[in-house]
Parts: C-alpha cells; structure tokens; sequence
C-alpha cells in the first residue's frame, strides 16, 4: 500500500482541542477534574462560579484566599468568570455565553437546573451545536436520579467498602477521592466523543454521565466474576485483588511491589530464591490453580521475601525479568528519578510572587502541547469574557454593580 505524500489541507493548530470553548458550571472534584483534562488538551475552560465560589477554593492550605490546595490540583489551565445565576441578568449572560460555547457541562441536580431555565431543551434550542453535559449522582429515571452524591456516597453504594470489608474485615473508603476521579475521566472521554460526533454530523446533543452507574461499571470490570455466568458460578469478586495478603511485601529493611504473574514468573520465583518445591506445587503451577489458591500463595510469597532487604528483591526481579518496584511513599514522588526525568512536576509564580508546583498532564501527544496554567481566582476573567460574549460595557458594569456578577479585585480587562 502506498502513503500519500500530499499536504494535508487541514489547519496547523498548536494543541488538540485549540478553538473548543467549555463553560464549566462544575464543582468540587468530579466535574473539575473533567474539565481540567479537557483544559489540559487545549480546550478554553471556563468555570462558572457561584458567588461563593466553588468550595474546594477553601479547602487546604493556602497562600492566598481562594487558592486553597485541592482547588489548585484540579482548576489549572482554566479561567473564571463569577454569576449569581438566581439573578436574571446573570442567567441572561449565562445563555449568552452558551450560544457561542461548544461545551456546557454542569454537576448541578437536573431538577436545580430546570427551575433555572438551563435545562439541556432550553439550551439545545438555542445552539443546536451544543455538546450539553450532565454530570450527575445518578442516571436520570432511575430510583435515585435527583439525589444528592458525593464520593463517599458513591464509594459505598458501588460496592468498595463492601470490597475493603471483604480483604481486611473493616468497611472503609479508598483513601483517594476515586470515585470523582474515575468518574471525572469517564465525563472527560464521553464529551470527547459527543465533540468527535458532532464533527461527523453537525449535530450537539444532551449528554449523562452519572457517578453511581460509572462507578459499579468501574468496580465490576474484574469483581462481577461468575456472575458473568448466571446460572452457572455464584462467585463473585476476583479472589486474587480481594485476599488480605495482596499488599506491598515487607522486606528485611522495608518493603517492596512485587509481582510475579506468569506460570514462568513463579516458577522462576521459587526456583531462583531457594525454593524449587514449591515450583512444583500442583497448587502454583497455572493461573487458574493460583487464583483458587491466592491467599495461601501471597502469604507464603511474604514468608519468603521477608528474609532479604528491598534492594536484593529489586536486583533479583531485574535480573530474571520479574516485575518489581520499590514502595514509594507520598512525599517520594516529587524526587522520583522517573518523573523528575520526564519533567512531570512544574512550579508556576503567580502575579503576587508566590510559587505554586502543579503537575503536567501525563498523556503526551506529538502534535498537541499545553503547559500547565495558573489556576484562577474568584472572578478573575468575568468582565472581559461577558463582554467578549457580547454583552456591552454598561451592562456588565451593571451586573457587577448589583451582584448579579463578580470580578475579582485585582482583574482587568485584558484577562
């Protein structure tokens, strides 16, 4: 097959979704998290505050009011603009905004929005174009849709602290917001899609992603089991994440991730530490024999590795190719040799002198760059995007003037 050499007619854009504009009425950590993705890959975000402003802008510490940690770990690269939207002139400019936006996405309960009049109706009749996004608790319909949900809330109905009771005998949540941050890269990848679809037929449409569903369908990948089989297996929950002895080995000296998987990773495990009898152990010998055996596997695997220091486990997995590494701790991962190698930690000096450290987005493409940006304070971008909208001078000024918007103090119009 030849390649054709001809150039290509399509426009040269510096990052992949250059021109895709978001508005952003999300908050806390799900929806953010989404946004910032998309904001990561070249989309202009902007967030649509409150007033209060988005709750996580309080949360941690701080340099500055507004600009709190978890706040800054999910709104880089965006703009905000700040509306009272119970204010009909705020609600005005909101449409305004979405007549010329690709993307609306909203964590707001669908009920809230509709008595507002942003309903995706509402908006999808105005600009048919429009990519509108529901990231809600729970799929609309359904006997949950409309309720309140967090990630604790979600963690538990999905099934994880039932998984945590099952491997250490104690319901608990992940400690990592997990269920807003899977969720928030599902939200990512289907607004992706909608705006890849819409490309093929000119045509926006309404959008749901709801946490409870995305969150089970997460879980479920390995911990459905038998019940693939109805019928036929009452298992379910794949036994080999669920034993209590799946958990970094201690070592003489610390600890270290080791995984042996293969039939020939064992083999050699056994074999090449001393301990060719149980290379040979009927009940080690495959995967599915492992996996009926597991537990009595990683506890005698833990048996074994505790009698030599970490490095003479890293040493050993390297040379017979079995897949090991040591057990960083939080406070490792700034000074780990691979990320500082691939520059994955950037600092950032804001216009008032204080240095803030951000990560880069982990997806690289080689025809699409965005550095990480500054996350926004409160308001910073309301005047000169309502006027770039299309709202003039004297209303805007109105609107801050009456609260129905907010500008941060120390913005100007050149933001």
């Amino acid at each position: 097959m030849q390649t054709s050499t001809k150039p290509t007619s399509q426009p040269q854009t510096s990052s992949a979704l250059e021109g895709i504009k978001i508005l952003d009425l999300t908050s806390v950590v799900f929806g953010p998290y989404a946004s910032q993705i998309l904001a990561d890959y070249g989309a202009e975000v902007i967030k649509v505050e409150s007033p209060e402003g988005d709750s996580t802008r309080n949360t941690g510490p701080r340099l500055e009011e507004g600009l709190s940690a978890i706040f800054l770990g999910v709104n880089r690269n965006k703009k905000s603009i700040c509306l009272n939207l119970k204010d009909p002139q705020a609600r005005d400019a909101l449409l305004k905004l979405a007549d010329t936006a690709d993307v609306l996405m909203h964590s707001v309960r669908p009920q809230k929005m509709a008595a507002l009049g942003l309903d995706h109706e509402t908006l999808l009749a105005r600009n048919p174009k429009l990519i509108y996004a529901g990231l809600h608790g729970f799929g609309n319909g359904g006997a949950y849709a409309g309720r309140p949900a967090y990630d604790d809330i979600i963690q538990g109905l999905s099934g994880i602290a039932d998984i945590m009771t099952i491997q250490s005998g104690t319901p608990r949540y992940l400690p990592t917001i997990a269920a807003d941050k899977t969720c928030g890269v599902a939200a990512a990848h289907a607004i992706l899609a909608a705006l890849f679809q819409r490309e093929r037929t000119g045509r926006g449409q309404f959008i749901e992603i709801p946490m409870f569903e995305t969150m089970t369908s997460y879980v479920l990948v390995e911990h459905l089991y038998g019940h693939h089989l109805p019928g036929h297996s009452d298992e379910i929950g794949y036994p080999r994440v669920l034993t209590e002895w799946r958990k970094p080995y201690r070592t003489s000296d610390g600890f270290v991730c080791m995984m042996p998987y293969t039939d020939k990773h064992w083999r050699t495990f056994f074999s090449q530490s001393g301990y060719p009898q149980h290379a040979a152990d009927e009940r080690f010998t495959s995967i599915s024999m492992r996996t009926r055996h597991i537990a009595e596997l990683y506890e005698l695997a833990g048996q074994i590795v505790s009698k030599h220091p970490t490095a003479h486990w890293l040493d050993f997995c390297d040379t017979h190719e079995i897949p090991a590494a040591a057990a960083n701790k939080l406070a490792d991962l700034e000074s780990d040799p691979h990320l500082k190698s691939v520059d994955f930690f950037t600092d950032i000096q804001n216009d008032a002198g204080h240095r803030y450290r951000f990560t880069r987005s982990p997806i690289r493409m080689e025809h699409s760059r965005v550095d990480p940006v500054m996350a926004p304070r409160l308001g910073e971008h309301t005047r000169a995007e309502l006027i770039r909208a299309g709202l003039s001078v004297e209303i805007v000024d109105k609107m801050l003037s009456s609260g129905a918007a907010k500008q941060h103090a120390g913005s100007s119009d050149k933001n």
